[in-house]
């Protein structure tokens, strides 16, 4: 989901314009696509044109920096990446990931793949990824200071953790 240009709200207008010859893309939220379309009705006022061409300006600044660094282990650049659609190995997760979280928060809305879990995964697995949405539940609990909900959530890591010793030492003794 892409974000508005001016105010950062999820974008429910895509206009793509032709300026000096090239197109660009604006995107906009419900209330600033408003503001747009109402400027753009009358007339094109020099400080409308001015705001975008700033916006634009800026973002071009902005992009060519991030495009000139390199993964120091596979060499890709992230102008590369923005042109191919992929990474060239797992260290540029890390290497670009002040660039990719907002992309990948534009695009999908979160930046933590919440999908299924196979109907026969193992008990173990399923408590696994129970016990990771609840530390991440407790961690944002925390940051919000609602630590009444933050001690609940405690208590039931520490359940999830004992059954998770607990399968542990049994699959230990099926073994012998």
């Amino acid at each position: 989901m892409k974000k508005c240009r001016r105010c950062s709200k999820p974008a429910t207008l895509h206009i793509t314009e032709l300026r000096q010859g090239e197109a660009t893309e604006i995107h906009l939220c419900e209330t600033c696509a408003k503001d747009y379309l109402s400027q753009a009705e009358e007339q094109s006022t020099p400080q409308a044109d001015f705001e975008f061409e700033q916006l634009d300006e800026g973002e071009d600044h902005e992009v060519s920096d991030i495009d000139d660094r390199v993964c120091p282990n596979c060499g890709i650049t992230f102008r590369e990446f923005r042109t191919q659609g992929r990474l060239g190995c797992p260290h540029d997760y890390v290497e670009f990931e002040s660039d990719l979280i907002p992309l990948i928060e534009n695009i999908h809305g979160e930046t933590q793949h919440c999908g299924k879990l196979p109907r026969r995964a193992p008990d173990s697995s399923r408590r696994q990824h129970q016990l990771i949405r609840l530390r991440s539940e407790l961690k944002l609990a925390v940051e919000e200071e609602d630590y009444e909900r933050a001690a609940k959530l405690r208590d039931e890591i520490q359940e999830v953790e004992v059954q998770l010793q607990g399968d542990v030492t049994d699959s230990v003794s099926e073994d012998d």
